[in-house]
């Protein structure tokens, strides 16, 4: 069928580029003849990240269009291209050009896909992902190619399809203006039309949308995208099988086995700083949980994992977290309809009961409300009964589970005994912040008060960016939890009055008298401090203490009172 190993031979005359250059043709290929050239670890990271770029976004693109055409799917999917700045895909979408521009692509494409059938060939899973974006990204590189384009392919790789002649076409054009779904006669004499044999097509058969005669069936061209799209697929399935049982020597390398362990999981958007400007895709949810999650969340998020379940507050705690962050809505839905489907949860059921759920968090069923997610007061405060696993584990954990959990996650025996024994005491929200320390290695200059405040400062951390000061920013900081419209207030009175109007973050705030305590006298030591440095340095040295402890205590009211409110 396909020139494969006469172009194999051919190619091992050339250099590696020239070879690979000698059996990739053509802007659409098969992917036959694994590439025989030298790339440093950057460039494969690079070459696999950039494809699965785009491989993620033909899923987002065909889970919001489902139902579209296949001109408008094709022009959502290049809008995103464009956007992305997917240069290398771009080009390859619009038809069949021999430039030296084209041949860069075609490169950067060859290599990539073989790079990536070492990381999904691992699993089933995996594997089926992979194959319905690669197909995908086949139908838009194939939709592409005028008639001219499509002759040369067939040509290329020795496919024994051939349009009807004029004559032919012309001898039985009123059965196939007929048969022909949604085309006029004009479509019908302008087009090409090929002859398959019916058993190619049994699905254009059945729906009766081919004209039949003798056992051939004669389809448009975009049908016959599917045909070739077929052999395509197949190609892939069968390589996919022959890395597999290459991959155990290849995974002798460290350097290569955690790549391709980690590149499915890997983030491929724009380096995240906050919800509001960043998308994060599902995908990347088990490497983000291992460090930006706050434990009660990581928690969740491990237990959906392992059981593939979560009861409702749970669900709804994790989703509006979720949502927060930074995942669609969209991505959402697949998100839960893939994990609790693999439970006990038919896909009928999710479709009517769960998915609903999710969208009347998201504020898009019901009364429309854009529910704010739990901050540490209500995750804290919220009952849990037996088999839940939402809540704040510091509170529902004992001492000896927690410090089992904590090592699990690959804390010291030390630190794990620190953190437990501040939780032991009650104050759940300083052990998270010493957890935060503990799993970031730096010193945390501000309280842990919301699971997403806790994300973004990961975020910030790990991006080597400074925290903006309390002081003056309270009111942006509120403002992008809160979404409120209301300005920060300096005095521990105003907080006070935030609180009190926040009932449901607030039931039964009195759990945690003793922290409550800790924060009031650390505020009266502060206090007590500056009185000092004003009596006994009345001079430039009150000057320079004096505002530093002020800013100091404002710092402490704001984090312990204004990112405690999320009711919008």
């Amino acid at each position: 069928m396909i020139n494969s190993r006469k172009n194999y031979l051919n190619a091992k005359r050339f250099s590696a580029d020239l070879a690979l250059e000698h059996i990739i043709p053509h802007n659409v290929c098969f992917y036959l003849i694994p590439p025989i050239v030298d790339l440093t670890i950057d460039e494969f990271e690079k070459l696999a990240l950039e494809r699965l770029k785009m491989l993620r976004l033909l899923e987002q693109v065909t889970a919001k269009n489902p139902k579209v055409s296949s001109e408008a799917w094709r022009e959502a999917v290049l809008a995103e291209v464009n956007h992305e700045g997917l240069r290398t895909y771009a080009k390859l979408s619009r038809g069949n050009v021999n430039d030296d521009v084209s041949k860069a692509a075609r490169r950067r494409d060859y290599l990539s896909h073989f790079i990536l059938r070492f990381a999904y060939c691992r699993s089933e899973e995996l594997r089926r992902w992979f194959v319905a974006r690669e197909m995908e990204l086949f139908k838009l590189k194939f939709g592409a190619l005028s008639m001219r384009d499509v002759k040369d392919f067939l040509e290329v790789y020795e496919l024994d399809y051939k349009p009807l002649s004029d004559e032919e076409k012309l001898e039985i054009s009123e059965h196939l203006c007929a048969s022909t779904y949604n085309h006029s006669r004009l479509q019908v004499e302008t087009h090409d039309f090929y002859a398959v044999h019916f058993t190619e097509v049994l699905n254009l058969v059945r729906d009766r949308k081919c004209f039949l005669k003798g056992g051939t069936a004669y389809i448009t061209p975009e049908h016959f995208a599917h045909v070739i799209g077929k052999k395509h697929q197949q190609l892939i399935e069968d390589g996919l099988k022959g890395h597999l049982r290459l991959l155990p020597s290849l995974e002798i390398d460290e350097r290569f086995s955690m790549l391709l362990k980690s590149i499915h999981t890997s983030y491929t958007g724009k380096n995240y700083t906050v919800a509001k400007t960043g998308c994060v895709p599902i995908e990347s949810l088990d490497q983000l949980s291992k460090k930006s999650f706050a434990l009660c969340m990581r928690n969740v998020h491990d237990t959906l994992r392992a059981t593939h379940h979560l009861k409702h507050v749970g669900r709804m705690q994790y989703t509006l977290f979720l949502k927060a962050i930074g995942v669609t809505m969209e991505d959402a839905l697949r998100f839960w309809r893939e994990e609790l489907t693999r439970g006990k949860v038919p896909i009928e059921k999710f479709e009517k009961e769960y998915a609903y759920t999710i969208r009347h968090n998201y504020g898009k069923e019901g009364s429309r409300i854009n529910y704010s997610p739990f901050s540490c007061m209500k995750v804290i405060t919220t009952p849990i009964g037996p088999g839940e696993t939402h809540g704040c584990p510091f509170k529902n954990h004992d001492s000896s589970t927690l410090k089992m959990k904590l090592t699990g996650y690959g804390l010291s025996a030390i630190d794990a005994d620190e953190v437990a024994a501040y939780a032991a005491k009650g104050h759940y929200q300083i052990a998270c912040g010493k957890y935060f320390e503990v799993v970031h290695e730096t010193k945390l200059e501000e309280g842990i008060n919301h699971p997403n405040q806790y994300f973004e400062l990961s975020q910030l951390t790990m991006e080597g960016k400074e925290r903006p000061k309390q002081g003056h920013g309270a009111a942006n900081q509120s403002a992008r939890w809160n979404h409120s419209q209301s300005n920060s207030q300096s005095t521990q009175e105003s907080s006070l009055n935030l609180l009190a109007g926040d009932s449901s973050t607030l039931n039964g705030v009195e759990d945690d008298l003793e922290l409550w305590e800790i924060m009031e006298s650390k505020d009266k030591e502060t206090t007590a401090e500056t009185t000092i440095c004003k009596v006994t340095a009345p001079g430039m040295l009150s000057e320079k203490i004096s505002p530093n402890q002020t800013k100091q205590t404002q710092e402490w009211e704001d984090d312990d009172f204004d990112m405690l409110e999320f009711n919008e």
